[in-house]
């Protein structure tokens, strides 16, 4: 086997194994497909907490699977890693007019709407069909509005799109008022896509934002639980306003710390 450096050794060592060991050889795009999905998420979680050791590995495992699709796929003679590459060069040369074209821009949104009319210009059908289907409710929300951004449908200002938010919360309480459950749903959907988007506004991720919440609300419960259990106590048997007190008092800790 050849042990020189990059991307070769990687292809060397993909096609030694999938020869030679017999859970690589059994292998397919199928069996790939949640384990790959499991990598991306590792990468977003070791990217929400800037843990560049952690995304150098994540971005090494992905890289693999790259490369396992690859050589499965030449195994069944459909394409080869070669192509792929070539296949994404040929595709950021074409989508990047401004840089190896005559396209002049001005800023990035420029660059954004020239993106998605080329893609229209390549047999898209919509602005919208490049959002995958599986894609997380949140990140999907976030992808179909900065989309729709890219031909103009987009409030002028932040204050506009608040509006927005206060129209659908004032829809949903209607909702919650009239006691039927499939409105109730239907609102609270138009509220969260609207929260979201006025996020957007911000330049903010939502869906990192609200990861970042969910792991400092894990924290905080769980230096909770460790408080009252000092205390020989049980949380259960606690009030509300008594898991409140120190759920108070360990915030101000961790504002202090």
């Amino acid at each position: 086997m050849d042990n020189g450096n990059g991307i070769n050794r990687l292809i060397n060592i993909m096609n030694e194994l999938r020869e030679k060991c017999p859970w690589d050889k059994k292998q397919t795009i199928h069996t790939l497909r949640q384990q790959t999905i499991e990598e991306t998420f590792e990468l977003a979680d070791a990217i929400t907490d800037k843990d560049w050791q952690n995304i150098k590995e994540e971005l090494g495992d992905l890289l693999l699977h790259i490369v396992f699709y690859s050589k499965i796929a030449e195994e069944e003679k459909q394409f080869s890693l070669k192509e792929v590459i070539n296949d994404i060069c040929e595709k950021l040369i074409k989508r990047h007019p401004h840089i190896y074209g005559s396209v002049k821009v001005n800023d990035e949104e420029d660059v954004k709407r020239n993106w998605e009319q080329i893609k229209l210009s390549e047999g898209k059908k919509s602005i919208l069909s490049g959002v995958p289907k599986s894609l997380p409710a949140m990140v999907k929300a976030m992808r179909i509005q900065e989309k729709a951004k890219q031909v103009g449908f987009e409030w002028a200002t932040k204050e506009q799109v608040w509006e927005k938010v206060e129209e659908e919360k004032s829809e949903l309480l209607e909702a919650v008022a009239s006691g039927k459950k499939e409105h109730i749903a239907e609102e609270a959907g138009d509220l969260f896509f609207s929260v979201i988007n006025y996020v957007r506004f911000l330049k903010v991720d939502a869906e990192n934002a609200l990861e970042l919440t969910n792991k400092k609300f894990i924290k905080r419960f769980t230096q909770m639980e460790e408080a009252v259990e000092k205390e020989g106590l049980n949380l259960s048997n606690l009030t509300l306003g008594e898991m409140d007190a120190i759920w108070n008092k360990i915030k101000k800790q961790n504002i202090e710390t």
